[in-house]
């Protein structure tokens, strides 16, 4: 039989929710095509009885504490970056004012930033990382030179200053690859399994050194620096908590169920306050075909598939049915943890913060010093989840302090999230604006975990932590629509939770109505929800509003932007992910646009305090096909990033969507033809 690897062509029929149907392929594995994984009958708000507590008497219990924190690297005496994505301290400035953008179409295959902004690309998609990386060569592509080289598709990204402020490093996710883009048409069995070889040394992490001539200038990436790192599918990662060791996660290359070999599906992360970098497996179950179907493997979308990396035909831990890989699977959908000063440190894999498809994870230090990390599931009608650490934070600058720290995150408990709306009667899956003038309520933290142990009857503790999702559906969590990044601002301990969309909300056989906190049935636009812990920042109680119901205000009438006036603000869909600026601002990046508003995704900066509370803002739109990921907001610097991930995703070799971020044709007589994904820096001309 001639092998072929799976050629993927967009079907305008084909998508569901937010993207093109070569993304929901390639990233998710069609998770909105198949089988809903959540079948709980987990009650809606209209089926919980009310807390007997006015909004205003929660808020007056009690506010949550947060320690914004600035720690130094004994190697590098580099201030860590703060958790929740703000920036680090610099220089005072004028912040970043600007006039928005307006959309732009879908077709235009443009990187666009407001007028007197200027932008380039920091490192692309094969940028060669080591002094003695090969140059990239998109014509002659091998497994060895791209572990030596930038990744594909950036995704989660962190810009880390040293207190020089002109050095640091850049740590960037790859979430997947794309065979139409990367590659020409090929039927030659060697040269397919040579690609896929090559799969896995292009997805993982990279860790790579900035520099720039002073504080406010554009920064440029150093090949050979010291701290420069990839980690691949093939690295090894230390799996840490209750979990670790567990018969779950035993396999015959690791009996001691203790040491997992790469990372997958990594979208979204943070930066904690003592210097190391979180990031979230999400879209794991894609990489393995699983013929055998259990309730467990069913709740995580695993099934009898053919890859996108077709990976099962040359590697035998991606077939779930192998003997001795059962449990390879339940390996991945962790939150990883690395040190970017040290390249030679272990990563981690945190099997008590918990295993689903973590979007990612943000940290704050609560005002009992423990360690609260946010946390959101990335599937239609799962869950919200935050993890207290047992210990507390330690804010000294020794290498004690640092070893203490970076345990922080191995014992702890796991908390899902259960919503009650004040006004439950009056939705009814139309979006309209309850009496009370405000979609609001209250909610509660359930424990999963407490003090380590199960809390959940039935399951053991390791049964909790490995099939998390099992665990939150008998404690009766809420659905959500699909909870992507979830960050705490710094500023007011307050929590922000991006819920890019969910088409099948409301839709009959489903199992999901609409309720307060989700209220509009065939969700396409998606939401953001401000929650407010009233019980401390580790506690069992919050209050919650909703921020924005996104859309076109044009052509929505359901558009919600905290009562700012809908015809001054910049059209937004589908919230992604979301960074927090000095002044305490909200920025969001967005995915999934061009499928529902006609337009590119984009950056959106929204205050969220005074009168311009929810005046989104555009601030900059990423080209033809792209997701805007990232951000990074260093407002007092002068400079924003972003991760552009997946430009022209719906092209093909032979006849490519965009040639961003170089913008030539080798038919052109030009270097490459494809798109590359590339991390991007924006700073106000004027500045230099």
């Amino acid at each position: 039989m001639t092998l072929e690897h799976p050629r993927l062509l967009p079907m305008a029929d084909h998508v569901r929710g937010k993207r093109s149907a070569v993304t929901c392929q390639l990233k998710c594995a069609n998770a909105c095509l198949g089988d809903e994984c959540n079948t709980s009958s987990n009650p809606s708000f209209r089926d919980i009885a009310s807390v007997a507590l006015s909004r205003r008497a929660l808020l007056g219990l009690g506010t949550a504490g947060a320690l914004a924190l600035i720690v130094g690297d004994a190697a590098t005496d580099a201030p860590a970056a703060q958790a929740a994505g703000a920036a680090p301290a610099v220089p005072a400035g004028a912040g970043l004012s600007f006039g928005p953008i307006a959309p732009v179409d879908k077709a235009v295959d443009a990187f666009v930033v407001p007028e007197g902004f200027s932008w380039s690309p920091i490192i692309r998609w094969g940028d060669p990382l080591f002094a003695d990386s090969p140059a990239f060569d998109i014509h002659s592509q091998t497994a060895a030179a791209q572990e030596r080289q930038f990744g594909y598709n950036n995704d989660y990204l962190a810009i880390v200053p040293d207190a020089s402020g002109t050095s640091g490093v850049l740590v960037c996710n790859h979430e997947y690859v794309n065979p139409n883009i990367m590659f020409p048409a090929s039927s030659d069995p060697a040269v397919l399994e040579d690609r896929a070889n090559l799969y896995k040394a292009a997805q993982g992490m990279t860790v790579v050194e900035l520099t720039r001539p002073a504080v406010g200038q554009p920064w440029s990436y150093v090949q050979g620096g010291a701290r420069n790192r990839r980690l691949t599918v093939e690295t090894e990662f230390e799996l840490t908590g209750r979990a670790a060791g567990s018969t779950l996660l035993k396999t015959i290359d690791d009996p001691s169920g203790r040491i997992v070999r790469g990372t997958l599906g990594n979208c979204a992360g943070g930066l904690t306050p003592w210097g190391t970098i979180l990031s979230g497996e999400e879209n794991f179950n894609g990489y393995f075909t699983a013929p055998t179907v259990s309730a467990e493997r069913k709740r995580y979308g695993l099934a009898a598939l053919t890859t996108s990396t077709t990976w099962e035909r040359y590697d035998p831990r991606f077939n779930a049915d192998n003997p001795g890989y059962e449990n390879e699977p339940n390996r991945f959908g962790y939150i990883v943890e690395i040190d970017p000063q040290n390249p030679t440190a272990m990563p981690l894999k945190h099997t008590a913060m918990g295993r689903f498809k973590h979007e990612g994870a943000n940290v704050i230090v609560g005002d009992d010093g423990k360690v609260v990390a946010y946390m959101g599931d990335d599937e239609r009608n799962d869950y919200l989840y935050k993890f207290v650490s047992k210990h507390k934070y330690n804010p000294k600058n020794n290498p004690g302090a640092r070893k203490q720290n970076r345990r922080l995150l191995s014992d702890g408990d796991l908390y899902v999230a259960k919503f009650t709306g004040n006004s439950a009667a009056e939705i009814d899956g139309s979006g309209r604006l309850p009496s009370d003038g405000l979609f609001d309520g209250t909610g509660e933290w359930v424990a999963l975990t407490h003090k380590g142990e199960s809390a959940v009857p039935g399951m053991t503790t390791e049964q909790v932590l490995v099939y998390t999702r099992l665990a939150a559906d008998l404690a009766g969590a809420t659905k959500m629509d699909r909870c992507e990044d979830v960050e705490p601002s710094l500023a007011t301990g307050k929590v922000y939770i991006a819920c890019t969309n969910n088409s099948d909300r409301g839709k009959a056989g489903k199992n999901a109505p609409a309720d307060e906190a989700n209220p509009r049935n065939g969700n396409r636009d998606g939401h953001v929800i401000e929650l407010t812990e009233v019980s401390g920042q580790g506690g069992t109680r919050f209050a919650w509003n909703i921020l924005l119901l996104c859309g076109n205000p044009a052509t929505d009438s359901t558009t919600y932007f905290a009562g700012y006036p809908k015809e001054q603000v910049s059209p937004i869909s589908c919230p992604d992910n979301v960074a927090f600026d000095s002044e305490g601002n909200l920025w969001i990046s967005t995915d999934g646009a061009p499928s529902k508003i006609g337009t590119n995704d984009g950056l959106f900066k929204v205050p969220l305090e005074g009168p311009e509370r929810g005046r989104v803002q555009q601030f900059l739109s990423v080209p033809r096909d792209a997701e805007t990921c990232g951000p990074v907001i260093h407002d007092q610097d002068g400079l924003v990033f972003v991760a552009v991930q997946h430009p022209g995703e719906e092209g093909a070799w032979e006849a490519p969507h965009s040639l961003f971020p170089d913008y030539v044709d080798a038919d052109g007589g030009g270097k490459f033809r494809a798109p590359r994904p590339a991390v991007v820096q924006s700073w106000r001309s004027s500045a230099l």
